[in-house]
C-alpha cells in the first residue's frame, strides 16, 4: 500500500493523553505545554495557534468551530477563532477530551461526573455523578455521540444519557468489577470505540471488549480481551491491539475472532485506526504501521521522528494525521 508524508509540523512535547479531535478538513490538538492549534488537514497549515500558557491534562475536543482542552489546574477552556472563549472550574482531574457537539461542551471527569456547558457562554447545563468505584485509570475514556444520546464510559459500563439534561436512558455492562482490592476491582472503559449505525463496541481495560445497541441500550455481546488500548472497526469487522501487541480482528455481529498476528508484539502500539482497506496503527519507536484489515499482513511501515506516537492515528479527508510524544504532527496520503 503506497503512503508517502504530505507534510509535517510541531505543536510541542505531548504528555497527557492527547486526542485528536477531526472535523471536516480541520483537525485540532494540543501540547503538553499549553499550545492549541487547529490545522489543516490537507496541508498541516494552521487555521489558528495560540498559547494558553498553562498545561494540559486533555484535549482535544472540537466540532470545527470551538476546540476545547482541560488545564492540569482542572479547567474547561473554550477557544475560538484562536482567542479564547470561556472556562469554568471543574470539580475534579479529567483525562478524556471534552466532547464539543450541539453547540455544547461535554466533559468527563475522573470522579466519573459528567458536565454539560453552552458552547458560546460556558454556562454549565447539568451534572450527572454516579457512585462508582474509587479508583480511575489515567487515560482517555468513553465520551461519544450517537444520534441523540449521549454515550459515556462509567467503571465497566456504557451509559447512555439525554444530552439535554443528562439523566441517564440505560446502561449497559461491558464488565464487572472482580477482586478483593481497589486495584483488582478497577474495571474502565478506554477510547477510542467504534461506532456503525446504532451500534457502540468498546474495550474495558485488561478484561473484554463488547458492543452495545445505543438506542434500545440493550448488551450485545462480551468477549474476554486483554488490551489497553480503545478498538476501531466497521460494520463487518472489530480491529484491536492486546497488551502484548498482537493485533487481533472479531467479528462485530458477534465477537467471534477473525484473525490475529504477532508481528507487532511489544513494540507498545496505540489503538487501531480504519484507513480504507488498512489498519494503522502508531508505536513506541514513531512508525506507523499499516496492516491489511483482512488477514493483518504489512502493507506499510510510516516513520515519524522516533519518538512514540502520542495519540491513535486519525484520518481527515484524505490524509492520514499521527502526533509524536516529542511533538511532531504528520500527514500521509495515499499515492
Amino acid at each position: 500500500m503506497s503512503a508517502s508524508q504530505s507534510w509535517s509540523t510541531r505543536i510541542g512535547p505531548v504528555s497527557f493523553p492527547l486526542e485528536v479531535a477531526v472535523s471536516g478538513n480541520t483537525v485540532a490538538l494540543a501540547s503538553g505545554d499549553g499550545t492549541i492549534a487547529l490545522l489543516e488537514a490537507a496541508t498541516g497549515r494552521d487555521v489558528w495557534r495560540m498559547a494558553l500558557n498553562t498545561p494540559i491534562a486533555a484535549g482535544a475536543g472540537s466540532d470545527g468551530k470551538v476546540v476545547a482542552v482541560v488545564t492540569k489546574a482542572n479547567e474547561v477552556v473554550a477557544l475560538q477563532d484562536g482567542r479564547e472563549v470561556w472556562r469554568q472550574k471543574l470539580g475534579a482531574q479529567v483525562f478524556t477530551a471534552p466532547l464539543v457537539a450541539g453547540a455544547r461542551v461535554f466533559v468527563l471527569a475522573a470522579d466519573r461526573s459528567v458536565n454539560a456547558f453552552d458552547g458560546q457562554t460556558g454556562r454549565k447545563l447539568w451534572s450527572q455523578q454516579r457512585p462508582t468505584e474509587p479508583l480511575v485509570l489515567r487515560q482517555s475514556g468513553v465520551l461519544v455521540a450517537v444520534g441523540d444520546t449521549l454515550v459515556v464510559g462509567l467503571s465497566g459500563r456504557l451509559a447512555g444519557l439525554n444530552p439535554s439534561s443528562g439523566s441517564i436512558q440505560w446502561e449497559a455492562p461491558i464488565a464487572s468489577p472482580r477482586g478483593i482490592n481497589d486495584v483488582e476491582r478497577l474495571v474502565d472503559l478506554v477510547g477510542r470505540v467504534s461506532r456503525a449505525g446504532d451500534t457502540v463496541c468498546a474495550r474495558a481495560f485488561q478484561a473484554s471488549i463488547g458492543c452495545v445497541n445505543a438506542v434500545r441500550g440493550s448488551l450485545l455481546w462480551t468477549k474476554p480481551a486483554s488490551g489497553a488500548q480503545g478498538i476501531d472497526g466497521d460494520e463487518r469487522l472489530l480491529f484491536g491491539t492486546e497488551s502484548d501487541g498482537t493485533v487481533m480482528a472479531w467479528r462485530r455481529n458477534d465477537g467471534e475472532r477473525v484473525w490475529s498476528t504477532d508481528r507487532l508484539r511489544y513494540r507498545g502500539l496505540t489503538a487501531p485506526l480504519m484507513a480504507g482497506r488498512a489498519i494503522a496503527i502508531g508505536d513506541s519507536t514513531g512508525f506507523i504501521h499499516l496492516l491489511s484489515r483482512e488477514d493483518g499482513s504489512l502493507l506499510n511501515r510510516l516513520p515519524t521522528d522516533g519518538s512514540a506516537i502520542a495519540a491513535s492515528p486519525v484520518l481527515a479527508g484524505n490524509a492520514l494525521i499521527a502526533v509524536t510524544h516529542n511533538g511532531g504532527v504528520y500527514g500521509f496520503k495515499p499515492e
